[in-house]
């Protein structure tokens, strides 16, 4: 049977010009055909690994396998991902981001638009401190929205605010991502880290210009907190709160992001040490609880198995298309776009923002990119720039509707009276604003680039 079917698939590739390449290009098809059916990612992309294989009678390049997957154990870029897990379920847990928002909110009150500034700087640290997108969408959404109705703010503008705020982790070290993309492409994490903190700080500055415009042009969308409510809160206490609250975190984000940058440790110490530094925020903040420990470790053990598991299976896909010459179909496709490298290269970005609708960033980091990388490396594309555009397209595709991620969290935890049309009209104006940032990075490589080569990596 199965090699009857396998001949009957390499007839069909002759009948239609592709040969053996068939293989590859029906592997990708039955891959999104299962995710359609509803199979969860790690088994469909192994499922379609071995399938094919079979088909193909290339079963025994499975013997490449457990190389593979202990390659992925292994990985000492890779272990620092349940360490900076731990570190932001740990601060989300101990509610560091309530604490946060009502200080920085307070300080920010008397300013028109000055609760929408606080929510992105504390997206900002969020993203820095957790590197988990879902988790800092939903947090900011289950702890502000309804502060935002209170305050009177525009259902559109408090919900736009919230996701791109949440999505800031995708690009702000130590994002999950970069660290994917560290091990994927071949870069040192500290290089990868320093690259991406003016691109993730320019995004927030676009947004935080934005809402002081929202704020300066059109009040009644971003009403200041009433004085009254801010004279409940001195000055004196307002201060020692802003020292006790918000400068433990960023000492923290600065110390574990800075070792790392600086070569001071590597990411695996820098990334226990932070761990380590969020429980000594949690005690500071009389937050650290037998529960929040208990759901610390879970919520670490449950991202983690799912990261690695499905860092694991993609193995089993990745071998299966590489034996079954997909990266000729790889080669192929990209002799068909025109014009050189640059097009190459809005090939690729493009590609990304469209799989970023239906894929999550693990299978799009651990899949898709190396397939193409190898083709953008021998046409002597930057991989730092490059990495840190995939970041912030990846970033743009969770905000954009209908189908961003980011705008399926926040909807799951919105209260009854904010539909999905406040959530999408919202997200409009921070998605053009990150095609903005795109577009300058695009065109100014070196918002990526110079602060590596000013530090000397």
């Amino acid at each position: 049977m199965q090699e009857f079917i396998g001949n009957l698939i390499y007839d069909f590739g002759d009948l239609i010009g592709l040969g053996e390449l068939i293989f590859p290009v029906l592997m990708g098809l039955f891959l999104f055909f299962l995710l359609f059916l509803g199979f969860r990612v790690a088994i469909a992309l192994a499922a379609s690994g071995f399938l094919f294989l079979y088909l193909a009678g290339e079963f025994s390049l499975l013997n490449l396998l457990p190389i593979r997957i202990f390659g992925v154990l292994d990985n000492q870029t890779l272990m620092a991902i349940p360490l900076f897990v731990f570190m932001g379920v740990m601060l989300e847990r101990s509610r560091m981001a309530e604490d946060l928002l009502d200080v920085i909110g307070h300080a920010a009150g008397g300013l028109r638009g000055g609760m929408g500034l606080a929510i992105i700087l504390v997206g900002v640290l969020m993203g820095a401190s957790t590197g988990i997108v879902g988790a800092t969408v939903v947090t900011l959404g289950l702890l502000t929205l309804p502060v935002f109705l209170r305050r009177g703010y525009s259902k559109s503008l408090a919900c736009g605010t919230i996701c791109a705020s949440g999505t800031l982790g995708q690009i702000i070290p130590p994002s999950l991502v970069l660290i994917l993309l560290s091990d994927i492409l071949g870069i040192g994490l500290g290089t990868l880290f320093a690259a991406a903190m003016l691109p993730g700080l320019l995004l927030a500055g676009l947004y935080a210009i934005y809402m002081l415009g929202i704020g300066h042009f059109k009040p009644e969308m971003a009403p200041a907190i009433p004085e009254e409510e801010r004279a409940a809160i001195s000055r004196g206490e307002l201060i020692k709160n802003l020292f006790v609250v918000v400068l433990p975190p960023i000492f923290l984000i600065f110390a574990v992001l800075g070792s790392i940058i600086g070569g001071i440790a590597a990411p695996t110490e820098a990334a226990s040490m932070g761990g380590i530094g969020s429980i000594l925020i949690a005690i500071i903040g009389k937050r650290l609880t037998k529960k929040v420990i208990i759901e610390t470790v879970r919520g670490t053990m449950r991202i983690s198995a799912m990261v690695f598991f499905i860092l694991i299976c993609a193995q089993a896909f990745s071998l299966a298309f590489r034996g079954l010459n997909g990266d000729e179909l790889i080669v192929m496709l990209f002799q068909f776009v025109p014009g050189g490298v640059t097009a190459d290269l809005v090939f690729v970005l493009v590609m990304l923002f469209l799989l970023g609708f239906f894929l999550e960033w693990i299978e799009i980091c651990y899949i898709v990119l190396p397939l193409f990388w190898p083709v953008l490396d021998k046409i002597g594309v930057d991989p730092v720039w490059f990495a840190i555009l995939a970041g912030v397209v990846l970033q743009t595709s969770f905000l954009t509707p209908p189908v961003g991620w980011a705008l399926f969290f926040l909807k799951g935890v919105a209260p009854p009276e904010v539909s999905s049309k406040d959530i999408y009209i919202g997200v409009m104006p921070f998605v053009g604003l990150q095609l903005v940032g795109l577009v300058l990075l695009f065109f100014y490589p070196s918002i990526a680039t110079w602060l590596p080569k000013a530090i000397g990596w």
